[in-house]
């Protein structure tokens, strides 16, 4: 099938109801391409066959959501969708899961010997001078890492290589 101007149309996108959602900011939509899950967001209900075009505001995550657009239109267009946006590092990964276990702890009473005893084994934790300990400072700063996941920060995993936002 071809549109107007001679190109080829797209295919129509499978949008059961199993897949859309409404809330309370619009619907979103999980559509299922080959192996990869791309996640869709609208303002208006969606409608089976309808055209859509994809509004990128010029913000600090304009990068990220054309490349997102651009996998989502390669993927439509039975293309490879190409690699994610960004890799964690092992590194990244680990401090994260330490940041998260510590925030459970310490939202569970946990004081912050117990949460480094746990983190990084009781050997390592000194009987004496714990509050100028490495590990305290190391902890404390794992239990605040967490909280600026949760305020707002867990955001800032998509933007790779920013600082400071």
């Amino acid at each position: 099938m071809a549109d107007d101007d001679g190109a080829p149309s797209q295919p129509l996108l499978d949008l059961t109801a199993g897949q859309v959602r409404r809330a309370v900011d619009g619907w979103h939509a999980v559509l299922r391409i080959g192996s990869v899950d791309h996640r869709i967001w609208s303002r208006d209900t969606p409608v089976l066959g309808a055209s859509y075009a994809a509004e990128l505001p010029f913000d600090g995550d304009l990068e990220a959501r054309a490349y997102a657009a651009r996998r989502l239109w390669r993927a439509i267009n039975g293309r490879a969708p190409g690699p994610a946006f960004h890799h964690l590092s092992k590194q990244r990964r680990e401090r994260l899961s330490a940041a998260i276990r510590a925030l459970d702890a310490h939202s569970a009473g946990g004081s912050y010997r117990m949460i480094a005893e746990a983190l990084f084994g009781k050997k390592r934790i000194p009987d004496r001078a714990w509050k100028t300990h490495d590990l305290r400072n190391r902890t404390v700063r794992l239990v605040q890492g967490g909280l600026a996941l949760v305020r707002r920060g867990y955001r800032k995993l998509l933007r790779p290589g920013r600082r400071n936002e």
